[in-house]
């Protein structure tokens, strides 16, 4: 029987898997930051009167966003991975129950789903820090600059470390990603109502 940590670190040696891994975080990451933007500058917009209602509507948003991330990869890896077990057995003309390849490929959806689900939680939590010192140290309206200031940081070093993989220039990559933040503000503030 492989253990979990045997499975983890062989899993973890694939490009393929670790790939996909790192689309699903970066991907769900990307909207929940952009989410919790979105959020914060419409909660203070609107007159929300404190920091602590700003995080538990934030919090809200990871919960929804986070499950939706969660669930559906793992739906999605399991209808392509039960179609890959498939494919194999008819050419194989066997069945692959309990094989190293379903175990492999169940801990793959696992890390696939994980990952998808921590890239929301942290887009959107990271932002809502500032909230927490409403109040004592900031008002809402520098709470949510300095949100949005760590949205786009966030978003900053997502696209800093996709273009360091990809070859490109890191911090064209990170102003590419960072930029897409201060758009969702800009048009968040603008928006009429």
């Amino acid at each position: 029987m492989v253990s979990i940590r045997q499975l983890l670190t062989r899993l973890l040696g694939k490009e393929d898997v670790r790939a996909i891994s790192r689309r699903y975080f970066v991907s769900n990451g990307f909207d929940g930051t952009l989410t919790s933007i979105g959020v914060v500058v419409g909660a203070v917009l609107s007159g929300v009167p404190d920091g602590l209602t700003v995080v538990k509507i934030g919090l809200g948003a990871a919960v929804g966003l986070g499950t939706s991330a969660v669930w559906s990869v793992w739906e999605i890896e399991r209808a392509e991975t039960r179609a890959e077990v498939l494919r194999i057995e008819r050419a194989m003309l066997t069945d692959l129950d309990d094989t190293r390849i379903q175990r492999e490929q169940r801990g793959a959806r696992v890390l696939h789903a994980t990952m998808s689900g921590l890239g929301p939680l942290i887009g959107i939590v990271v932002p809502l820090v500032p909230f927490f010192f409403e109040g004592a140290l900031l008002t809402m309206g520098e709470a949510a600059l300095v949100a949005v200031g760590l949205g786009v940081g966030v978003l900053g070093v997502f696209g800093a470390y996709m273009g360091s993989i990809s070859g490109q220039r890191w911090y064209v990559a990170a102003a590419r990603m960072g930029l897409a933040g201060l758009v969702v503000a800009v048009i968040n503030y603008v928006m009429p109502g």
